[in-house]
């Protein structure tokens, strides 16, 4: 079968099983997410080369923080200190020619906490801010994938300065601003059917979403270009692996779920 073709059907598989998910029950949505945090941490454990069955037992124990501890506010700016201390860690890193990052296994468990495991603890915990609400997560997929349909369309057509040529060699500056624009527009009329919050909220999230989301894909494919392996992994045909389809998302939902703690606690 041709590769477009099959990768045009398992995106659409994955995406219909993402909102179908999502909005059936808060149950099918957290053993989705469940779901997707073990398979990549699996994932994770072989580009860092770590022992997969104490990451496992790791992500159990956080999971089943996020879905029997308590959502206080005290707990959830501690969940995102820790990952975004990380992820400034790996910021740090992406600059850097040689990686700091991965030398022992204190420090890869370190990175697959606050890289991996918190991330998905935030991204189940981000739609039960006042009580459940699947079109918030929903929401916040549609601009990810806004931005990836037209920072590939304005970076193929319009595409000339290489954002980050050494670790991505097809990402452009133009691909990058194009994206940018036509997601905070698509943030804009999100707004106009998703009206449970502001519009400029909306367009913050979105701004967040396409920044940090960019640079975790970079972080990831700089993990990729260290493990030599062109993708994460292989579940998803023409997608390659979790981490490939969510490295955008779990980078980005640590400041997008700040930015929703701040609101919540001075609201």
């Amino acid at each position: 079968m041709n590769e477009s073709i099959v990768r045009t059907l398992s995106g659409i598989v994955y995406i219909a099983l993402l909102i179908s998910s999502t909005l059936f029950s808060r149950e099918s949505f957290i053993a989705l997410f469940g779901i997707f945090m073990f398979l990549a941490v699996l994932e994770f454990c072989n580009l860092v080369n770590l022992n997969k069955i104490p990451a496992l037992a790791l992500s159990a124990i956080f999971l089943a923080f996020a879905v029997f501890g308590q959502n206080t506010f005290l707990n959830n700016i501690l969940l995102t200190g820790a990952s975004l201390f990380v992820a400034t860690l790996l910021l740090i890193d992406l600059f850097r020619k040689k990686s700091i990052v991965q030398r022992d296994n204190t420090s890869k468990i370190v990175l697959l906490i606050g890289y991996v495991i918190i991330p998905f603890v935030l991204l189940i915990k981000y739609p039960f801010f006042n009580g459940f609400n699947p079109h918030l997560i929903i929401g916040a997929f549609i601009l990810i994938w806004i931005n990836d349909t037209f920072a590939y369309i304005v970076g193929k057509t319009m595409g000339r300065t290489k954002l980050f040529e050494r670790i991505s060699p097809k990402k452009t500056i133009e691909g990058f601003v194009g994206g940018l624009l036509f997601t905070i527009l698509g943030s804009y009329i999100l707004s106009e059917f998703y009206d449970f919050q502001s519009g400029l909220l909306w367009m913050a999230s979105a701004f967040i979403l396409v920044v940090f989301g960019t640079l975790g894909d970079l972080v990831e494919s700089k993990l990729k270009r260290n493990a030599g392996v062109k993708d994460s992994g292989k579940i998803m045909p023409g997608h390659g692996g979790i981490l490939d389809r969510l490295d955008s998302i779990i980078f980005a939902i640590p400041f997008l779920f700040l930015l929703y703690q701040i609101i919540n606690y001075v609201s």
